[in-house]
């Protein structure tokens, strides 16, 4: 199986042919292609899930070498785009709408019961922040959404709209990590009185006024990104759906999770480092003793990155970190 990996970049131009994309679509590229299909060591009889669908760039690798994948994801949008362009996988393919973080109900409905890998994929897509309407960028004008799933409960101007001061600053502070938080919040609560949040750029502009524009980064860069976070509830999806795909992981199957920002990353390391330790100690015990959430061979002791001439090619893969698991074959 590690031999289908380690030829994928030589045969990718033929055996990817019959997945291309869709004329008149465009999604990000996959990152860390050639690396995700090592790690996961797609090969005929094993399933797959890659919980974080998007255009489909790592399911149609996946499928290549012959594995069957089944892709999940929140967004319509990207379910028929991954449909359009990966239908060709025939019975090796499906496509399932829904969170990563329902994973056991999802597959339930399959017949699904165990599955010999997992691939998350986090973050937004480069198509979800080029499309206007869905509200996630502050470079576009268009409605302050910033949903994954378009039909989720609240939205982003939702919150700006709504909250306090004091629950938008801890937003700011703990998903955004921005230093002017209390300022920013301060200033969104005055001009909300005067006319409530309906667009990406009122609020980008808004918060420019506080932090003044220096460099390449847009100072609204943090804000969007904690107020996606919030109305997706990412952290906690992330943490949830974490337990549930390891549940589902078959004797030798791996999980892999590419991260693109601290705050995902540290809850990835800890679930991780949390499960691949056999024995914990403390200065109060006697002994070691048996670590009781032990399952996991740690495949990477540190992330995997983009190499250098992916991320010229890719910008996107500049902040990517991919880190890889493999279940125990005992316990856990």
């Amino acid at each position: 199986m590690i031999a289908v990996a380690e030829t994928f970049n030589q045969r990718a131009g033929d055996t990817m042919t019959k997945f291309s994309k869709p004329r008149g679509h465009e999604y990000h590229e996959a990152v860390m292609l050639a690396e995700v299909v090592k790690a996961l060591a797609p090969a005929p009889g094993r399933i797959i899930v890659d919980g974080t669908l998007g255009g489909g760039g790592h399911t149609a690798a996946l499928l290549a070498a012959g594995a069957r994948v089944i892709g999940l994801d929140q967004d319509p949008a990207a379910l028929a785009f991954a449909e359009a362009r990966l239908g060709s996988g025939g019975e090796n393919f499906r496509a399932v709408r829904g969170n990563f973080a329902d994973i056991r109900v999802l597959l339930g409905g399959l017949g699904v019961g165990q599955i010999d890998g997992a691939l998350l994929d986090l973050g937004v897509s480069s198509h979800q922040l080029d499309t206007p309407e869905r509200g996630f960028s502050f470079m576009r004008e268009g409605p302050l959404d910033m949903r994954l799933d378009p039909d989720g409960p609240i939205c982003a101007a939702d919150l700006v709209n709504t909250m306090s001061g004091e629950q938008m600053e801890r937003i700011f502070r703990n998903f955004g990590e921005e230093p002017a938080a209390r300022k920013i919040a301060a200033r969104l609560v005055r001009d909300r009185m005067v006319s409530p949040f309906t667009t990406t750029r009122q609020l980008a502009e808004a918060v420019e006024t506080v932090v003044p524009r220096r460099g390449p980064t847009h100072p609204a860069t943090r804000v969007f990104q904690a107020l996606r976070i919030a109305v997706n509830r990412e952290l906690d999806v992330l943490a949830a759906g974490l337990a549930e795909i390891s549940a589902l992981l078959a004797p030798g199957a791996r999980l892999a999770v590419i991260t693109f920002h601290s705050l995902e990353d540290r809850i990835v390391k800890q679930f991780f480092k949390a499960r691949t330790v056999e024995f914990l100690d403390r200065p109060e015990w006697p002994a070691p003793r048996p670590n009781p959430d032990f399952a996991f061979h740690a495949v990477t002791r540190k992330p995997i990155t983009a190499s250098e001439a992916e991320q010229r090619a890719n910008p996107r893969s500049r902040s990517a970190k991919l880190r890889v698991v493999e279940r125990m074959s005992h316990g856990g």
